[in-house]
């Protein structure tokens, strides 16, 4: 049996044994690519999977493939990455954290990973948000997701909470942060006026006598010095003795100003993940998600949503309010059909009036030349210098990967360049924006600006 009939076997068994959400997460998309000396290599998409395998799902890895193959094997994970550089970690196995009681915890059970769509620009936060959900206080710590506003932070924080929720006895409490800033004010105004000791040991009860906390919007400790002071407080406790902290912000800890650097700091501890603006393709899955629990689901036509989804660059929010108003405006049109010219009357205030297809790439080359003060010539000629070339790239980056444009219809929009070219342009500016946030808030910006 050569290795990859291995693998499917493999894939086929412990898909039996685990959850769906787990398989497509930590599984589907890994690989046996070499066994060698009773070590069974395999190919693996980020880091967090090498970790998450080899801690929580070690041994029943090697119960089945002991079962497949006859022979006892460890495992060795490794991304392309290693392979291309023949580096190699070693794995160790940890045990399960012990449960508690179920505590009041004010998660949405609406929110859970299985209703989260994943795409290339949410994945690695989803993947890392499941990682901690299954070891909380244990994978990373604090775990620090950031993004602009209605990407999906606080559906993947819920989520986080339901999961830990349903497959652990661990306290969870999820709380805005103005919220515990102003329990923090309440405590501190009832102790000037009357010394209420009580209220400070429920105040301390509620925040640290939990496994989980979750705060959303920790940029609004800006401005609260004595409110940052107890957080800080309450991380260090709540970290010293491994209670998993997840905390959300609109930018990252070293992007919020007039936060204590002790702070942000203690949220570089742990891992750091950015939820990106979702591409055209799944902004579109996000729309027919929306569209399915609708009993008009069977009558919009697909011009309708790609017209939602051309318009809807940055915000998941505005995508689902788009589809939503379109339904009620229909039924207050006397159940009239869906099309699109009542899908741009709906939203007239919100967009243009014409209709904009999905490929936008005219309007991508005009936001580039604005920003970077290039003429359109110079930015479409077979110029080399860096102060074309890299505009150039981010240009085709943002057109393959958040107008799902095709590598060859770039090439052409751009001086007829090969698809090699586009694809090595689109591949490096992925690899920019990972090491330089600068880079990456930027071509975030220009993405908000198309309509």
């Amino acid at each position: 049996m050569d290795l990859k009939n291995i693998w499917n076997s493999f894939l086929e068994k412990i898909k039996e044994q685990i959850s769906d959400i787990a398989f497509d997460t930590w599984f589907s998309e890994t690989k046996l690519i070499n066994l060698n000396d009773n070590i069974a290599t395999i190919l693996v998409p980020y880091h967090i999977h090498k970790k998450n395998l080899s801690e929580n799902y070690n041994d029943i890895i090697e119960e089945i493939f002991t079962e497949i193959t006859g022979s006892n094997f460890k495992f060795n994970y490794v991304i392309e990455e290693e392979v291309e550089n023949n580096l190699t970690d070693s794995n160790q196995v940890i045990g399960v954290p012990n449960n508690n009681d179920i505590y009041e915890s004010n998660i949405d059970s609406r929110y859970t990973f299985e209703n989260f769509i994943i795409g290339p620009s949410n994945k690695f936060a989803a993947t890392s948000a499941l990682a901690v959900a299954e070891q909380p206080g244990k994978m990373y710590n604090p775990l620090f997701i950031y993004g602009s506003s209605g990407l999906g932070k606080t559906h993947l924080m819920h989520a986080m909470g339901n999961y830990i929720i349903k497959n652990s006895n661990k306290k969870v409490l999820y709380i805005p942060c103005d919220k515990f800033v102003s329990d923090f004010v309440d405590i501190c105004r009832k102790n000037s006026e009357s010394n209420n000791m009580e209220a400070i040991k429920q105040f301390k009860n509620k925040y640290r006598d939990i496994d989980v906390l979750i705060i959303d919007d920790i940029h609004n400790l800006v401005g609260a010095t004595s409110a940052q002071q107890e957080f800080f407080n309450t991380f260090n406790e709540l970290y010293n003795n491994e209670k998993q902290i997840i905390i959300s912000s609109d930018r990252s800890p070293d992007d919020i100003k007039k936060l204590e650097e002790r702070l942000k700091t203690r949220f570089n501890w742990g891992l750091q993940v950015n939820i990106l603006p979702p591409d055209f393709k799944l902004r579109m899955e996000i729309l027919n998600k929306k569209i399915e629990n609708n009993e008009l689901s069977d009558v919009v036509p697909e011009e309708v949503k790609e017209y939602i989804a051309s318009n809807c660059v940055g915000d998941v929010r505005r995508l689902e309010g788009s589809i939503t108003r379109v339904f009620a405006y229909a039924t207050m049109m006397n159940g009239s059909e869906i099309t699109l010219d009542i899908a741009i009357e709906a939203l007239k205030d919100d967009y243009s009036k014409s209709y904009i297809s999905k490929n936008k790439m005219d309007q991508v080359i005009q936001i580039i030349c604005e920003h970077y003060n290039l003429k359109e010539e110079e930015l479409l000629s077979k110029k080399r210098s860096n102060e074309i070339a890299i505009p150039r790239m981010i240009a085709m980056y943002i057109c393959r990967v958040y107008l799902d444009e095709n590598l060859t219809k770039i090439g052409i929009q751009f001086g007829g360049k090969n698809h090699t070219t586009v694809m090595h342009a689109v591949d490096k500016i992925k690899k920019e924006i990972l090491n330089d946030e600068s880079l990456n808030s930027e071509i975030q910006k220009m993405i908000n600006e198309i309509r």
